[in-house]
């Protein structure tokens, strides 16, 4: 696997991680529909979190959520919107973005509530 695939794995561990230490059920993980994936779903009350999860070894090239492009949000709406329908939910819709970036031996997560209203 190449390595930039092992630090996205990686990242997306971390993120489910950090979610359930937070208190968030993990609903789904990978969730595809037509050309979106959607990372994680997490479910805290009556909320449900749609996470994108960016992992970055660097700041070098932008700040990891830099990297969620509105082509990509479009897709993302569309198959959650499918996902909402199809399960006949009845929940608050949020999107989320977790962000992280390797730092030394460790790494620095940061979690973006209503992410996508900042773009």
């Amino acid at each position: 696997m190449a390595k930039h695939n092992e630090l996205g794995k990686k990242g997306e561990q971390l993120a489910v991680d950090f979610l359930l230490k937070n208190g968030y059920d993990i609903v789904e993980r990978n969730y595809r529909f037509d050309k979106a994936e959607v990372d994680i779903i997490a479910q805290k009350k009556d909320i449900l979190a749609i996470i994108e999860v960016k992992t970055r070894s660097t700041i070098d090239f932008g700040n990891p959520e830099d990297f969620v492009k509105p082509k990509q949000i479009q897709r993302l709406v569309k198959a959650v919107d499918e996902y909402v329908n199809v399960n006949e939910l009845d929940v608050e819709v949020r999107f989320d973005i977790i962000a992280i970036v390797k730092e030394g031996k460790g790494f620095k997560i940061e979690h973006l509530e209503n992410a996508f209203y900042h773009f």
